[in-house]
């Protein structure tokens, strides 16, 4: 076990020693390396090194491009801050991304893998607890408790294990595939678009605290459309290149999942402001 501490910390500070220029004066970082699953929580001490120069606005965008290969460990990319990309070409334990603080993750199979990524899972339980805000992409399924607490960032994944969205309170989750059970239990908050083509969501989704829509507004079209467009184009989805190559035909089998009092303050807000809202 200490030995297993040493390996992550050290992946830390060798990390942090090659973005000082980007820590201290915004110079562009892009670094490659293999990861394995004894590597914990990297990114993590990168991001409090961040915090502790640049405060919650952390790095401009892209500053710093990590790339890694292989599996990596628990609490991938935890706490990640803003201005920091990574791209993961492998798999992840549990917790990816749990308190996302504004980075972008980006996680494919690894390039000779030979399994189809949307029918398998990719990343563990977990992913995105308790995330403030960011963006994840995933070329693949993720396990139980996809975004569990998520309150702010937006993400895209082929399918989810059971109780996706628990407790959700902001963001935005995009599922293009298969649900476990109890999805959305406890969702105060934020909006979810799940790709229901045989018709069996509405008997997984607890529908206690939300209701289930259409994608019917302009609005909610254009943002389901770039955050596809974006996903194809970070992970090669050939999930979301068929559904964009059928847009029209493809959209009618979205289901929107909406928490009652979060449309209600939207609602109101929008009126506040002369804004008509549906």
């Amino acid at each position: 076990e200490d030995q297993d501490h040493g390996l992550e910390k050290a992946l830390d500070k060798q990390l942090i020693n090659q973005c000082q220029g980007a820590i201290e004066s915004g110079t562009r970082v892009s670094i490659s390396m293999p990861i394995s699953n004894s590597n914990r929580a990297v990114g993590t001490l990168l991001s409090y090194e961040i915090a502790k120069r640049c405060g919650e606005e952390g790095l401009p965008d892209g500053t710093i491009d990590l790339a890694f290969t292989g599996s990596a460990g628990q609490s991938f990319a935890a706490f990640l801050a803003k201005g920091i990309n990574i791209r993961l070409e492998g798999d992840v334990n549990d917790y990816l991304c749990k308190g996302l603080s504004g980075g972008n993750v980006i996680v494919v199979p690894h390039r000779q893998s030979v399994f189809p990524p949307e029918e398998n899972i990719l990343v563990g339980n977990v992913c995105l607890y308790g995330a403030t805000s960011g963006k994840v992409l995933i070329r693949g399924i993720a396990g139980e408790r996809f975004a569990v607490r998520n309150s702010g960032a937006d993400a895209v994944v082929e399918g989810v294990g059971d109780h996706a969205c628990e407790y959700m309170t902001r963001g935005r989750v995009v599922v293009l595939g298969p649900t476990g059970r109890n999805f959305a239990a406890g969702m105060s908050g934020g909006e979810a678009y799940v790709l229901d083509e045989h018709g069996l969501f509405a008997g997984l989704c607890n529908t206690e605290m939300v209701d289930l829509q259409a994608v019917e507004t302009d609005e909610d079209a254009n943002i389901l459309r770039c955050l596809l467009t974006e996903h194809y184009r970070g992970t090669g989805s050939s999930n979301a290149e068929r559904i964009l190559n059928q847009w029209d035909k493809m959209l009618v089998n979205f289901v929107k999942v909406m928490p009652r009092n979060y449309k209600r303050a939207l609602a109101e807000l929008s009126s506040a402001r002369g804004i008509s809202h549906e």
